[in-house]
């Protein structure tokens, strides 16, 4: 399979990224505390772009995306976009994991304790 080029963090998203990073919903606010400064040992971003879109956490060491949805993907076109953007993601080798906003609110510690998990797998298995 030919490698595609990736487009990471392109300079025309760039005042979409930042307005996301200045403006987090609470649970993006909650699950960051615990991704910063490598503390599951791996490497999170916040709102990176890949190629046209961005999502809301990133290990680039790890190729895993990590998605949180509020009630906008409740609806049916935000839906789809979620269902074309996770393929692109997929389609260029990263792991796509969701979480709805209740869930970060539930019980965070199950959240981080599976996020720990899935990135200790996918560490065992190089990319």
């Amino acid at each position: 399979m030919d490698k595609k080029y990736i487009y990471k963090n392109a300079h025309k998203l760039k005042d979409i990224r930042q307005s996301l990073r200045a403006n987090p919903t609470k649970a993006e606010e909650i699950l960051w505390k615990f991704l910063r400064r490598n503390q599951l040992g791996y490497k999170f971003r916040r709102q990176f772009s890949i190629n046209s879109v961005v999502v809301d956490f990133c290990s680039e060491q790890l190729k895993l995306v990590i998605e949180l949805d509020g009630w906008t993907h409740d609806f049916e076109k935000t839906q789809l976009k979620d269902v074309r953007k996770q393929k692109m993601l997929e389609e260029n080798g990263y792991k796509v994991v969701r979480y709805t906003n209740e869930q970060i609110f539930g019980d965070i510690g199950v959240i981080v304790a599976d996020i720990k998990k899935i990135c200790d797998n996918r560490a065992s298995f190089p990319i």
